[in-house]
């Protein structure tokens, strides 16, 4: 895996078994940079974890090609309802035919019923999911960071969450993997913008998602994240918290 389209730089990664990190770097008007990424999980029922923004969808699906047949995709999830996550679900439907939206109950009911062009699979919360081989746990997580619909996934299999906005790490490059501090970074890009929603669930939040113990967090901005998961979640929570 690598480059898969040289003018935008969209790369892939294995960053943990059969889970590949699909990135697009971009220039910011003000001249700093961000990065989008996706997640496809290979398995009998292949999943796409994060859309990517409607233009974005021939590079994502360029690069999911170059793993697999972007047909045989069969579940397109994301954690909550914005144009990173879900722009481009119709274009996903359209290219796979025997796919679904994968998302919670909420999402399912105040949005993604009336404007995908497929009905979603709907997914209660600690509800799991078999690809084949592996098993996926839906978790909600409304307004963690943000978003009354937000969850997140979990592969059973490799312990990677599919942490959506936790974690977001600005600049345009980043390794596809990493054990260096993200929490830093993603404080700090916190504290500038304030996107968290500020719940007061969220001592539950964090530690619901921690009590599953993920080795990697898949992060929707910058580089995914290997080791003690759940530890740099509670950190996570001291921080929101303080």
């Amino acid at each position: 895996m690598g480059v898969t389209n040289s003018t935008s730089g969209t790369n892939v990664h294995e960053v943990a078994e059969g889970i590949y990190r699909i990135n697009t770097p971009v220039v910011l008007p003000d001249g700093g940079g961000f990065s989008f990424n996706q997640y496809l999980v290979v398995d009998d029922e292949p999943l796409l974890f994060h859309t990517g923004p409607r233009r974005m969808f021939p590079l994502v699906h360029e690069a999911v090609a170059s793993v697999l047949p972007a047909a045989r995709l069969r579940h397109v999830a994301f954690s909550h309802v914005e144009s990173d996550e879900c722009g481009s679900l119709n274009e996903w439907l359209a290219a796979a035919p025997n796919a679904a939206p994968l998302c919670g109950q909420i999402a399912a009911m105040v949005s993604i019923g009336d404007l995908a062009d497929r009905a979603p699979r709907a997914l209660a919360d600690g509800e799991r999911l078999s690809l084949g081989q592996r098993s996926l746990r839906w978790f909600d997580a409304p307004h963690l960071p943000h978003a009354w619909e937000c969850g997140f996934l979990l592969d059973e299999h490799t312990r990677t969450l599919f942490c959506g906005d936790l974690f977001t790490q600005p600049g345009a490059e980043s390794p596809a993997l990493t054990e260096s501090d993200i929490l830093g970074p993603s404080e700090a890009f916190r504290r500038q913008l304030d996107y968290f929603s500020h719940t007061r669930h969220l001592d539950a939040l964090i530690e619901k998602l921690a009590a599953t113990e993920p080795a990697v967090l898949a992060c929707m901005h910058g580089s995914a994240w290997r080791g003690d998961g759940g530890r740099l979640l509670r950190t996570l929570g001291e921080s929101l918290a303080a």
